[in-house]
């Protein structure tokens, strides 16, 4: 019976898949969900856009959380993935986090409750400014090494000057 359910289950998502794309994302992307808005008679489209701060995936009652800030008030919403409610889902930017559910940032405000991004071209940056950096104390280390060898050379003049044989004579 239970496998039945799952066959009837994957058609159904497959059913509402066929209608909308939705996108891969997780906890930490910024999101821009269209939501279908009835008043009285007339529907329309409103966007909320927020941080995903959690994921349950559960079949066709999967569902995800967006957390946004409106007027100094933190807002928060569960969609269903696969409802009709939802009209699209728009993934602005990927954030890089390490856990599965953020709620911790419920308690955070402000530059803490901040997000970083996963596809910044900041590590490119840090790598050409690392091989800068390892280029510079390259050239440093042969200048360095340089000056030790003619530390050296100096420091050898004078002791080949004073032949421990005494005989200056025969190097003229």
């Amino acid at each position: 019976m239970n496998n039945i359910d799952k066959i009837f289950e994957k058609e159904q998502i497959k059913k509402l898949t066929e209608k909308k794309s939705i996108p891969n994302f997780r906890s930490g992307d910024t999101l821009k969900v269209n939501v279908k808005v009835s008043e009285g008679d007339r529907s329309r489209i409103q966007a909320f856009e927020g941080v995903c701060i959690g994921r349950k995936n559960n079949g066709i009652n999967s569902s995800f959380t967006v957390r946004k800030i409106s007027h100094g008030e933190g807002v928060e919403r569960v969609f269903p993935l696969f409802s009709s409610i939802v009209d699209s889902i728009e993934v602005i930017r990927q954030g890089k986090i390490r856990r599965a559910k953020l709620y911790y940032l419920r308690k955070r405000s402000g530059k803490s409750a901040r997000i970083a991004d996963k596809d910044r071209d900041d590590e490119k940056y840090q790598y050409t400014a690392s091989e800068n950096i390892s280029e510079n104390s390259q050239d440093e280390k042969v200048i360095k090494n340089e000056s030790a060898a003619s530390e050296k050379e100096s420091v050898q003049t004078p002791s080949e000057d004073l032949d421990p044989s005494g005989s200056d004579e025969q190097k003229e």
